[in-house]
């Protein structure tokens, strides 16, 4: 007998899906504003005001430099033209900032693609200034490796990223072609110095990924025998190294930017009343370090570097217990790129490193530079947005350095462990 089913209203029919409902724009912010790093925040725009002031106390000796018989430009010329870049790259960091990080991911990968593409049209239809062939002009003149640095960073991570699914891909072999191809076009400009930050910073990269240490050594044997060859065949790096080890002299760039730095004595000479600033190169840019320590003092040079070692203290404090390898490794590497330019360039200013024509981020004048810097922090402050309220359960920079706690097991666990060891 068949027995006749209960009538079910509705029944056979599908459940209507639940329309998503989108979120305002004032939710949006709301929500940017609970999740991003407030404290990482202040410290960025902390840099960049007090860059403005010492473009401000830079630009006279830059626009005297550059003043002619018929043009005679404003003292104040470069401080104006800073804003305006300060501006643009403000709303760039605060926009890629709001990206979460599948977006964070997905734009680094384009920007990477872009670039590198750019990057091979410098060596055919680059502009030349001061000796290197580093600039396009599309209309504004920008310089493509500037823009790779995030790029490359994201790119990276993802790629190594590839290992939690299968521990046998050769992710580290094909980021050492991507890095190997990117040098080469570097070399080829001359830019010795993000040649440098990018094996450095790929290198952080490789080592967080879990490699083993015996592969490690392995690369950084490869790398001085590679550094030693350049010194040997390539005149640019040749060149500053036997500038650097020979000792400056008095119309030396470092040696006048070292000079200029320990001018003003712990305090400085005051704002505007700087004397040897007038005679360096690159004033506002590479050398805006040694205009702050004449005119503000060792101190305040010290406070500078405080800020930048604390910005890096606090991305991997957020680091420490992410349990997602690529925000682990984006995070690392791109504030490795932060830290390791602005420390470069301090050093440079101090004649305790080959001079390497690198500005000193968020604080040196710069167009599309300040806006690539930015945007550089951009992708950080995305990447360690975190919701406040969620807990995590892992230690991720803790458990790859050997640094987390391992609790104590439970007595079911002990158990468990004697019944089937």
């Amino acid at each position: 007998m068949n027995q006749q089913r209960p009538f079910v209203p509705g029944a056979g029919r599908r459940a209507p899906r639940l329309a998503q409902q989108k979120l305002s724009r004032w939710s949006e912010l709301k929500i940017w504003w609970r999740e991003v790093d407030r404290v990482l925040l202040g410290l960025v725009l902390a840099l960049m005001a007090f860059g403005a002031v010492a473009v401000a106390a830079a630009s006279p000796a830059t626009a005297d430099r550059l003043s002619t018989t018929a043009v005679t430009l404003d003292p104040l010329y470069f401080f104006y033209r800073h804003l305006v870049w300060q501006m643009v790259a403000l709303a760039v960091l605060l926009i890629v900032s709001m990206f979460d990080r599948s977006n964070a991911r997905r734009f680094g990968l384009v920007l990477a693609a872009l670039m590198l593409g750019a990057l091979f049209l410098v060596p055919v239809i680059g502009s030349e200034v001061n000796g290197a062939t580093r600039w396009l002009e599309f209309g504004i003149r920008f310089q493509p490796s500037e823009f790779l640095k995030p790029g490359f960073v994201i790119a990276t991570a993802w790629v190594l990223a590839w290992r939690m699914r299968d521990p046998n891909l050769p992710v580290v072999a094909l980021t050492f072609v991507a890095l190997c191809a990117i040098s080469l076009l570097l070399m080829m400009q001359p830019n010795l110095g993000d040649t440098l930050l990018f094996v450095g910073v790929w290198f952080v990269m490789v080592l967080l990924a879990g490699v083993p240490v015996q592969r490690m050594g392995a690369l950084a044997g490869i790398g001085v025998v590679a550094l030693i060859a350049t010194y040997f065949l390539y005149d640019n790096a040749r060149h500053r190294i036997d500038s650097f080890f020979g000792g400056g002299t008095a119309y030396d760039q470092v040696d006048l930017a070292e000079r200029t730095l320990l001018a003003g004595g712990w305090t400085g000479s005051g704002y505007g009343l700087g004397i040897r600033k007038m005679n360096l190169p690159e004033a506002h840019t590479d050398y805006i370090f040694s205009v702050i320590g004449e005119e503000f003092g060792l101190i305040v040079c010290g406070l500078v570097a405080i800020t930048y070692l604390a910005i890096m203290v606090r991305v991997l404090m957020k680091l420490v217990d992410e349990d997602d390898l690529f925000a682990l490794l984006a995070g690392a590497g791109l504030v490795t790129l932060f830290g390791g330019q602005a420390f470069i360039n301090m050093l440079v200013n101090l004649q305790l490193f080959p001079s390497k024509g690198m500005t000193l981020p968020l604080v040196s004048y710069g167009g599309s530079s300040t806006i690539a810097i930015c945007l550089t922090v951009g992708l950080l402050l995305a990447i360690t947005r975190r919701n406040p309220y969620l807990k995590r359960e892992t230690r991720g920079l803790a458990d790859l350095l050997g640094l987390a706690e391992r609790p104590d097991p439970s007595p079911v666990d002990t158990i468990r462990r004697e019944i089937h060891p």
